[in-house]
């Protein structure tokens, strides 16, 4: 069973993602910031992130750049899903390490679809 860790300061956008991953067979953690994330996919060794990019203290394009570049983590497939929708915040999630980036609100479907592509490879 693969480990989702979420990222997300909203308890309601944490709530949603994880019922909908838990639904589909999927194993969730959950973090409310990116320092906490990072912590996090250090201890646990998730399969996949779905990481917020607005939040306190460490925002996601920072938690994902240091996950990208510790050795350890490094591996660990990475989603931005956000409120961010420009297309340079994109670009710049992308380069940050992120493998796809999503633009809130995320349906059920569409979250668990990218998980299951995101752990096919």
């Amino acid at each position: 069973m693969a480990l989702v860790l979420i990222v997300d300061d909203s308890p309601t956008e944490l709530h949603v993602m994880q019922k909908a991953l838990q639904r589909h067979g999927y194993q969730t953690a959950a973090a409310a910031d990116g320092a906490e994330g990072v912590r996090l996919a250090r201890e646990m060794n998730p399969d996949l992130i779905f990481m917020d990019v607005v939040m306190p203290g460490m925002n996601g394009y920072q938690a994902t750049r240091t996950l990208v570049n510790d050795p350890k983590t490094r591996a660990i497939p990475i989603i931005m899903v956000t409120s961010k929708g420009q297309e340079t915040d994109k670009i710049w999630g992308l380069r940050q390490g992120a493998v796809d980036y999503m633009v809130k609100p995320v349906s059920p479907d569409q979250l668990v679809a990218k998980a299951q592509a995101a752990l096919a490879h």
